[in-house]
């Protein structure tokens, strides 16, 4: 009786050391908060074999987590319903409240790192808009996948992991609004959506910063414009945008979506030019006159990669009008609405343009 008894208290104490050390390892582990808003990562398709056709938008976060185990080792991980939506229905408002609510997560001393959940469709633009207004150092990650949940050889579970990974590492802080998907590290303001029905599918024509194999990054280089801590943009003082839109050039483009556009109350316009952001020239006077009448005119490039040159192709400086440099042109405007809540001059925006 002595000796069970004995035993029966080392065996309670053992449970209770055991306890205190599984909550100690959980409280060393970074505190990481996942955001979610919908997308093809929250898909759900009708078989295994759906990968491209499916229904966006459908798993709530509890259950993407329940499905990540692994998350558990990694970091205490928390999830957070903000929005349910495929990317491409996303709206500036919708922008405005989730930048918001990073901003004031990344403010809590007990979060570490923010994971957004993210359709592809528009997961780009989200990213540099975080990557303009939210001051924080610590890790923002945006991540999505190409196929639903459902599908074979799915990537949303090694995404989603890959970004948690990322927003819980201290060598992720200090670089910015990161994208995760297909195992590569990329910036925010590079990256670009480039293939609609492959995993590889975001790209940047600079390379990616780096790269997550099993649970370790790996970093070979980092951003060098302005973004985050260094951006002089804040999203707590930012409450409204104002609209910025696109018209696109090819062969035998009319003046008919400008001159519509240009009576729709727009701010801006970015005109999508071929090769270095060219214009054809039936529509530089249309422009022109767009500009004369308090719209501001920006040249970006319907080509995926290289950047516009000021001055070349057309006279700028002489038309008044400003250069989107390498940003393609979703990203421009959202830059162009952001640097619109500061000011309208054509010199500090083509400032903006070069240091963004």
């Amino acid at each position: 009786m002595y000796f069970a008894s004995r035993f029966r208290a080392f065996a309670g104490a053992a449970a209770l050391l055991a306890a205190s050390a599984m909550a100690h390892a959980q409280t060393a582990l970074p505190n990481v908060v996942i955001l979610a808003t919908g997308g093809t990562i929250a898909g759900a398709g009708a078989s295994a074999v759906n990968s491209a056709t499916y229904s966006a938008a459908k798993v709530p976060v509890e259950k993407l987590l329940a499905g990540l185990p692994e998350l558990s080792k990694v970091a205490n991980v928390r999830g957070e319903q903000v929005f349910q939506i495929a990317s491409e229905s996303l709206t500036n408002d919708n922008l405005l409240t989730l930048a918001k609510r990073v901003s004031a997560l990344s403010k809590q001393a007990d979060v570490d790192g923010i994971v957004i959940t993210h359709g592809t469709d528009t997961l780009e633009e989200t990213a540099y808009f975080l990557t303009l207004t939210v001051h924080t150092p610590k890790p923002i990650i945006v991540v999505g996948s190409m196929r639903p949940g459902t599908a074979m050889s799915a990537d949303g579970a090694l995404n989603l992991f890959d970004a948690v990974n990322v927003a819980a590492s201290k060598d992720a802080v200090g670089k910015g609004v990161l994208v995760t998907m297909n195992d590569e590290i990329q910036t925010g303001r590079d990256v670009s959506k480039t293939v609609n029905i492959k995993t590889e599918a975001f790209k940047s024509q600079w390379g990616p910063l780096g790269m997550i194999v099993e649970g370790r990054n790996y970093w070979f280089r980092a951003p060098l414009k302005r973004h985050t801590m260094q951006s002089e943009f804040n999203i707590d003082t930012i409450n409204a945008l104002p609209p910025v839109e696109i018209v696109f050039g090819y062969q035998g483009v009319p003046s008919t979506a400008i001159d519509a556009l240009a009576k729709s109350g727009t701010k801006a316009l970015i005109h999508a030019g071929t090769g270095n952001g060219s214009v054809a020239d039936r529509i530089v006077p249309v422009l022109q006159k767009v500009r004369g009448d308090g719209i501001l005119v920006i040249r970006s490039s319907r080509v995926p990669d290289g950047f516009v040159i000021r001055n070349a192709e057309q006279p700028d400086d002489k038309y008044d009008w400003v250069v989107a440099h390498d940003l393609r042109p979703q990203k421009a405007r959202i830059l162009a609405m952001v640097a619109l809540t500061k000011t309208s001059d054509t010199k500090e925006l083509q400032r903006i343009f070069w240091e963004y």
